[in-house]
Protein backbone atom coordinates (compact mmCIF):
# COMPACT_ATOMS: atom_id res chain seq x y z
CA UNK A 1 0.00 0.00 0.00
CA UNK A 2 2.55 2.10 1.00
CA UNK A 3 4.85 1.62 -2.09
CA UNK A 4 1.40 2.71 -4.07
CA UNK A 5 1.76 5.92 -2.76
CA UNK A 6 5.44 6.64 -2.63
CA UNK A 7 5.88 5.18 -6.42
CA UNK A 8 4.10 8.32 -8.07
CA UNK A 9 6.60 11.14 -6.37
CA UNK A 10 9.35 8.90 -6.87
CA UNK A 11 8.75 8.97 -10.22
CA UNK A 12 8.15 12.97 -10.38
CA UNK A 13 11.58 13.16 -8.31
CA UNK A 14 13.49 10.93 -11.35
CA UNK A 15 11.59 13.06 -13.74
CA UNK A 16 12.64 16.05 -11.92
CA UNK A 17 15.96 15.26 -12.14
CA UNK A 18 16.12 14.38 -15.68
CA UNK A 19 14.66 17.96 -16.81
CA UNK A 20 17.29 19.69 -14.62
CA UNK A 21 19.73 17.85 -15.92
CA UNK A 22 18.88 18.42 -19.57
CA UNK A 23 17.82 22.35 -18.52
CA UNK A 24 21.57 22.15 -17.58
CA UNK A 25 23.21 20.63 -20.78
CA UNK A 26 21.65 22.91 -22.80
CA UNK A 27 22.84 25.47 -20.63
CA UNK A 28 26.01 24.63 -21.18
CA UNK A 29 25.69 24.23 -24.58
CA UNK A 30 24.35 27.98 -25.08
CA UNK A 31 27.30 28.75 -22.99
CA UNK A 32 29.95 27.00 -24.93
CA UNK A 33 28.44 28.65 -28.33
CA UNK A 34 28.35 31.68 -27.10
CA UNK A 35 32.52 31.36 -26.13
CA UNK A 36 32.71 30.00 -29.63
CA UNK A 37 31.14 32.86 -31.09
CA UNK A 38 33.13 35.62 -29.26
CA UNK A 39 36.41 33.40 -30.17
CA UNK A 40 35.58 33.34 -33.30
CA UNK A 41 34.55 36.83 -34.12
CA UNK A 42 37.92 38.31 -31.98
CA UNK A 43 40.09 35.73 -34.20
CA UNK A 44 38.70 36.88 -37.50
CA UNK A 45 38.26 40.21 -36.63
CA UNK A 46 34.80 40.49 -38.20
CA UNK A 47 33.73 43.90 -38.76
CA UNK A 48 30.15 45.06 -38.27
CA UNK A 49 28.83 44.38 -41.38
CA UNK A 50 30.64 41.32 -41.69
CA UNK A 51 29.31 40.12 -38.15
CA UNK A 52 25.76 40.77 -39.44
CA UNK A 53 26.10 38.83 -42.65
CA UNK A 54 28.51 36.04 -41.38
CA UNK A 55 26.80 34.10 -38.67
CA UNK A 56 23.62 33.55 -40.16
CA UNK A 57 25.40 31.50 -42.65
CA UNK A 58 27.88 29.98 -40.00
CA UNK A 59 24.84 29.33 -37.32
CA UNK A 60 22.96 27.34 -40.48
CA UNK A 61 26.28 25.47 -41.13
CA UNK A 62 26.90 24.61 -37.56
CA UNK A 63 22.77 23.52 -37.28
CA UNK A 64 23.10 20.78 -39.99
CA UNK A 65 26.49 19.35 -39.20
CA UNK A 66 25.35 19.00 -35.81
CA UNK A 67 22.90 16.77 -37.56
CA UNK A 68 25.09 15.22 -39.35
CA UNK A 69 27.13 14.12 -36.68
CA UNK A 70 24.68 12.93 -34.22
CA UNK A 71 21.88 11.56 -35.45
CA UNK A 72 23.40 9.84 -38.52
CA UNK A 73 26.68 9.35 -36.78
CA UNK A 74 24.82 8.37 -33.12
CA UNK A 75 22.37 5.37 -35.72
CA UNK A 76 25.26 3.84 -37.18
CA UNK A 77 27.81 4.03 -33.73
CA UNK A 78 24.88 2.28 -31.33
CA UNK A 79 25.15 -1.06 -33.91
CA UNK A 80 29.30 -0.96 -33.38
CA UNK A 81 29.06 -1.73 -29.89
CA UNK A 82 31.68 -5.04 -29.03
CA UNK A 83 29.08 -7.73 -29.35
CA UNK A 84 26.97 -6.46 -32.19
CA UNK A 85 30.10 -5.69 -33.99
CA UNK A 86 31.30 -9.16 -33.02
CA UNK A 87 28.46 -10.68 -34.44
CA UNK A 88 28.04 -8.36 -37.56
CA UNK A 89 27.99 -10.43 -41.38
CA UNK A 90 30.85 -8.71 -43.82
CA UNK A 91 27.43 -7.65 -45.93
CA UNK A 92 25.79 -5.80 -42.69
CA UNK A 93 29.81 -4.31 -42.06
CA UNK A 94 30.05 -3.20 -46.32
CA UNK A 95 26.25 -1.52 -45.05
CA UNK A 96 27.69 0.46 -42.13
CA UNK A 97 31.01 1.29 -43.89
CA UNK A 98 28.87 2.96 -46.92
CA UNK A 99 26.78 4.22 -44.27
CA UNK A 100 29.58 6.38 -42.40
CA UNK A 101 31.46 7.48 -45.95
CA UNK A 102 28.10 8.95 -47.07
CA UNK A 103 27.80 10.70 -43.90
CA UNK A 104 31.58 12.00 -44.22
CA UNK A 105 31.05 13.08 -47.67
CA UNK A 106 28.21 15.06 -46.34
CA UNK A 107 29.84 17.14 -43.79
CA UNK A 108 32.70 17.57 -46.48
CA UNK A 109 30.25 18.85 -49.20
CA UNK A 110 28.94 20.79 -46.32
CA UNK A 111 32.33 21.98 -45.47
CA UNK A 112 32.55 22.66 -48.88
CA UNK A 113 29.43 25.05 -48.87
CA UNK A 114 29.90 26.85 -45.87
CA UNK A 115 32.92 28.36 -47.94
CA UNK A 116 31.33 28.50 -50.76
CA UNK A 117 29.28 30.78 -49.14
CA UNK A 118 31.23 32.73 -47.19
CA UNK A 119 33.68 33.76 -50.52
CA UNK A 120 31.24 36.51 -50.57
CA UNK A 121 31.11 37.90 -46.97
CA UNK A 122 34.15 38.03 -45.72
CA UNK A 123 37.79 37.56 -47.44
CA UNK A 124 39.47 34.04 -48.54
CA UNK A 125 42.55 34.63 -45.50
CA UNK A 126 39.29 35.36 -42.68
CA UNK A 127 37.70 32.02 -44.15
CA UNK A 128 41.34 29.96 -43.43
CA UNK A 129 41.28 31.66 -40.20
CA UNK A 130 38.27 30.62 -39.37
CA UNK A 131 39.30 26.77 -39.48
CA UNK A 132 42.11 27.71 -37.64
CA UNK A 133 40.01 29.34 -34.93
CA UNK A 134 37.63 26.42 -34.71
CA UNK A 135 40.06 23.87 -34.76
CA UNK A 136 41.87 26.25 -31.67
CA UNK A 137 38.85 26.69 -29.59
CA UNK A 138 37.96 23.01 -29.94
CA UNK A 139 41.67 22.14 -29.19
CA UNK A 140 40.74 24.99 -25.64
CA UNK A 141 37.78 23.02 -24.58
CA UNK A 142 38.60 19.63 -24.97
CA UNK A 143 42.13 20.99 -22.76
CA UNK A 144 39.66 22.70 -20.40
CA UNK A 145 37.41 19.34 -20.15
CA UNK A 146 40.72 17.59 -19.63
CA UNK A 147 41.90 19.67 -16.67
CA UNK A 148 38.67 19.43 -15.27
CA UNK A 149 39.20 16.26 -15.13
CA UNK A 150 42.14 16.36 -13.16
CA UNK A 151 40.66 18.17 -10.62
CA UNK A 152 37.63 16.44 -9.79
Amino acid sequence: MKFKNILPVFLLLISLSFYAQGKKMLEKKEQIFALKVAFITTKLSLTANEAEKFWPVYNAFEDKQFELKHEKSTAYLKKIDDETLNKMSDKEANSLLAQMESTDEELFQLRKKLVYNLKGIISPIKIIKLRKAEEAFNKKLLQQYRDKGRRD
